[in-house]
């Protein structure tokens, strides 16, 4: 079937910037500080998940007297002191990207699991402010990603038909809400080793935002995704693709 690139569709934290790390102290200083830790293995399976999903599964782990809402204080204070002291780093390639996609004339947008605030804050914490008039957050749409809500109202807002909407993303939660739009969906793992469900689900595995133009170039190429039954893991040996469901 005929395809034709016409947006680019953005998840922030850890794909754009690199706040998983901030999050990441906040959360687990935070837990401590009530008595319940937080390993990294436990605390991998929040990555990429809207807050009210990761709250949740806090009580799943530690029981529904988990002290959720001095929880929500606490990390709160700590990011934002974190953030505001230190800044928020963007992530190698991503301005370059930018600026690539302003002179093909590509719209671009922002479809993250932060709510507006957050994502406002982070935008100018990382000197990003003004370049994403449309973002959709997390407090916009109803069920948050891995479900495709959250994609599906940025194609809406950018009145473009998902399936002519690159998706980058750096979590297994948001490949899967991509994926599950329709859009063409570009995992660029923050760090961690994707699990085989994200790789089955991407379009292509890539190390860094500064391999997108080249994949972005090769799809404007050509009407056709020519690689609909196939994708690379970044290198230039094909890999049979599977369903995610």
């Amino acid at each position: 079937m005929p395809r034709e690139i016409r947006a680019v569709v953005f998840d922030m934290d850890g794909l754009m910037l690199d706040t998983e790390p901030i999050y990441k102290r906040a959360w687990q200083a935070a837990a401590s500080e009530l008595g319940c830790g937080l390993d990294d293995h436990f605390y991998a399976t929040f990555v990429g998940r809207p807050n009210d999903d990761c709250e949740q599964l806090l009580l799943h782990r530690f029981g529904a007297q988990f002290p959720l809402a001095p929880f929500r204080l606490r990390w709160r204070e700590l990011w934002d002191a974190d953030a505001t002291a230190n800044g928020i780093r963007t992530k190698p390639g991503l301005l370059e990207l930018l600026t690539l996609l302003d002179t093909l004339k590509i719209p671009f947008a922002i479809a993250t699991s932060s709510e507006a605030g957050e994502t406002e804050f982070c935008l100018r914490a990382a000197g990003l402010d003004g370049r994403f008039p449309v973002r959709v957050t997390r407090d916009q749409i109803t069920h948050g990603k891995p479900a495709p809500d959250i994609y599906l109202e940025a194609a809406r807002r950018l009145q473009i038909d998902p399936a002519q909407c690159v998706a980058l993303e750096d979590s297994e939660a948001g490949i899967l809400s991509a994926s599950r739009a329709g859009m063409v969906p570009l995992l660029i793992p923050d760090g961690a080793t994707p699990s085989t469900l994200a790789t089955n689900a991407a379009f292509r595995v890539l190390p860094s935002l500064a391999d997108v133009p080249a994949v972005l170039r090769d799809l404007l190429k050509s009407p056709e995704r020519r690689a609909d039954s196939e994708r690379t893991d970044g290198t230039s040996q094909p890999i049979q693709r599977r369903n995610d469901s």
